[in-house]
């Protein structure tokens, strides 16, 4: 073998050993810096911080009138819980303060307050550490809660109903309770007819059903004291039926019509079938046309049975004779 050859393995060899050095110094630092960073995170540390309130489960008839509410405290924490804690972005620390569970006082006006011990609780909870690790400097906390309107309004619900072939939705769905008491800001109320509830959709039905519906409170916008209401939706075979209506006008006038009456085609529930007669139904001509010494009158439908579908009408004009 050559010399150079000879000085090139060497180098190389050398090369090599200081790489392998090299490698084995950074995997005894890293391994340094973990078990230090452990050491550190092991240790326990007091830390400030600011979470903020959020009420829940406020009376129906009641609202917070208080801005975002925030309080300060301190926690003692191992580093993991401290680091854990420091991770999470300031608006995202939120307790919530179910008023239904916590004992608050009226201390003047529309101003209750309650113990801080209760945001201590919820606050350890949150960072998963005793009460005892948590401190803030206020004894108690206020907040302002106010009385809102009420007002009762009935329920409607929207439907959405696809039945099986001749069967029809019969009347409007039966909603328990139909009427509730609704709490809100007056100039939303004042706007309100009806409370909706979600749209209640149902397809290839044939028979009755029962649906437990929540209720629209418009996004929180206004308040009930129940959330859901019960609907029953009666389903009927319904069948086509064509009945001749005799047209009408004012008892002072004798007129006689040609044709006499109205063809009145229309959808009815099996059940009401029998009772659905001429007499249940109104047709009036335009008198005033006479007037005009128009040669034909319209005639038009005015009053259909409750539940009875209308299909078509015929004719829409008649002829007719004045009568001495």
């Amino acid at each position: 073998m050559k010399p150079v050859d000879e000085i090139k393995e060497i180098k190389e060899e050398f090369v090599k050993k200081d790489k392998r050095r090299f490698l084995t110094f950074l995997v005894f630092v890293a391994i340094s810096m973990v078990l230090w960073f452990l050491i550190k995170l092991t240790k326990d540390y007091s830390t400030q911080t600011v979470f903020r309130v959020r009420y829940t489960e406020v009376p129906a008839n009641k609202w917070i009138s208080t801005p975002e509410q925030q309080v300060k405290l301190t926690f003692v924490a191992d580093g993991f819980v401290t680091l854990g804690h420091n991770l999470v972005r300031k608006r995202n620390r939120v307790v919530e303060i179910p008023l239904s569970e916590v004992p608050y006082r009226l201390e003047g006006g529309y101003t209750y307050s309650y113990n801080s011990q209760y945001i201590v609780e919820r606050v350890a909870e949150w960072l998963g550490i005793p009460a005892s690790n948590v401190t803030t400097n206020d004894d108690k906390q206020f907040f302002n809660m106010e009385d809102l309107q009420s007002k009762e309004l009935p329920v409607v619900v929207p439907l959405q109903v696809m039945t099986q072939r001749q069967f029809k939705v019969y009347g409007a769905p039966v909603v328990e309770p139909s009427t509730i008491t609704v709490y809100g800001p007056k100039n939303i109320l004042d706007t309100l007819t009806a409370v909706n509830t979600e749209l209640l959709k149902a397809d290839n039905v044939s028979e009755d059903f029962n649906r437990d519906m929540k209720l629209d409170l418009h996004e929180g916008a206004i308040r009930s004291e129940i959330d859901n209401v019960q609907v029953m939706v009666d389903l009927e075979r319904f069948t086509e039926m064509d009945v001749e209506v005799p047209v009408s006008v004012p008892d002072t006038l004798s007129v006689r019509f040609f044709p006499e009456t109205m063809t009145v085609k229309c959808m009815v529930a099996i059940k009401d079938y029998g009772s659905i007669t001429p007499a249940s139904f109104v047709v009036e001509a335009d008198t005033a046309q006479l007037h005009r010494l128009n040669p034909l009158l319209d005639i038009r439908l005015v009053s259909v049975p409750n539940q009875v579908q209308v299909l078509k009408t015929s004719p829409d004009k008649v002829e007719y004779l004045i009568m001495n």
